[in-house]
């Protein structure tokens, strides 16, 4: 008989969400908005700590799409992305008719590079496109240059989109990630630090911003007894059954990043000795993951044959998951006719970087994947 399927991220569930869910049934508050919705942004701001206003939405994705609306792209705008993310962070720019200009990373962070940041707005500016955004990435949870980055967009008057779908709990010098662009993004989608099931929110540093937002994410309806629209509308708002889930999960997110953290060093301790696998790590202090994600850099050029495949199947044979790093946009058929700068430090990563097991793993599960490590170094 197999074992049972170890996976990349799996939810926690606190013992709360049950509460928050029956009472939305009890007030026959199932729809989107609602009590626990509000509660939850609360809590969300009261976290933040920042002068920061949250809306809660039913996805990232959808985050970054009124993010990119509130700051008035519209078709033909170029707007710059950091190339190695998932594709929710570039598939908004498509939605407005956008042109999204992709940057590569730089080694430190696996990041958005400041240098070709610079050069790719400087090169757009000079072939009469001014990009409108710099959508940045905390990329499995660590935070990008954040200094070097904002110095760049402000020294030619862009504002910063901050994904930190991958990132809550994560900071720069003490200061929380989600709150260093003009609008922040989070994701509760089920493989996140905290899930809602399904959900994300927008992060803004004024009401304004937030009630823009709101009106938004609530098919723009005009104030009218009747149903008017003078603006496209999107069903985007959280309900209050997935707010519900949040808030309980709300009672374990500082222990949820702390176990992350810890399996993070038990990687760590699990390969230190062995000298093909460099399991990644910012040693900068003033940068603090939330190690969202556990990821290893694997190198080829060894006389034992091991490589990123190898390893990731001998983990699959064992019925654990493990994944590639994220492909580069810039490589993706859907994206690969626009523009790219960089000189394929994305790509490198990505041909050699996995991703590994780093939620909610039992001692069990800890020792399945050590015999898996230990005996596929063996045999090479």
């Amino acid at each position: 008989m197999q074992n049972k399927r170890i996976y990349l991220s799996l939810p926690k569930q606190s013992g709360f969400e049950e509460q928050y869910i029956k009472n939305a049934f009890e007030t026959n508050w199932i729809t989107s908005g609602g009590p626990n919705v509000e509660e939850f942004e609360q809590k969300l701001e009261k976290y933040f700590e920042e002068e920061s206003f949250v809306t809660a939405l039913n996805s990232g994705t959808s985050a970054i799409h009124l993010a990119l609306v509130l700051l008035g792209v519209k078709a033909g705008d170029e707007v710059i992305c950091q190339s190695m993310t998932f594709s929710a962070s570039a598939n908004p720019i498509l939605y407005q008719g956008a042109v999204p200009v992709f940057v590569d990373s730089e080694i430190d962070t696996w990041n958005i590079c400041p240098q070709f940041l610079e050069l790719a707005i400087q090169d757009r500016i000079k072939k009469g496109k001014k990009p409108k955004a710099v959508i940045t990435v905390h990329l499995y949870g660590n935070p990008y240059k954040v200094e070097e980055v904002h110095v760049v967009a402000n020294k030619y008057d862009i504002p910063v989109i901050e994904d930190s779908a991958e990132a809550l709990g994560s900071s720069f010098k003490g200061k929380k990630c989600g709150t260093f662009g003009s609008l922040g993004i989070l994701s509760f989608n089920g493989n996140k630090i905290i899930t809602t099931s399904s959900g994300g929110a927008l992060i803004s540093n004024s009401e304004v911003d937030k009630n823009k937002a709101l009106f938004f994410a609530t098919q723009a309806k005009d104030k009218a007894v009747h149903y008017q629209h003078s603006e496209i509308g999107y069903n985007y708002r959280m309900s209050n059954i997935c707010a519900g889930i949040g808030l309980g999960q709300m009672e374990i997110l500082e222990q949820n990043i702390q176990e992350r953290r810890e399996i993070n060093t038990f990687y760590k301790e699990l390969f230190k000795d062995i000298s093909q696998v460099e399991v990644f790590e910012n040693t900068d202090t003033n940068f603090f993951s939330n190690c969202w994600l556990t990821t290893i850099l694997v190198d080829a050029q060894n006389k034992k044959g091991i490589n990123r495949e190898n390893l990731r199947m001998a983990f699959e044979d064992a019925n654990i998951e493990c994944r590639p790093l994220w492909k580069p946009m810039h490589l993706q058929p859907v994206f690969e006719k626009y523009p790219y700068y960089g000189e394929n430090i994305a790509e490198g990563l990505f041909d050699k970087g996995l991703c590994l097991p780093s939620g909610n793993l039992s001692f069990e599960d800890k020792n399945r994947i050590t015999k898996v490590i230990n005996n596929f170094i063996g045999i090479k």
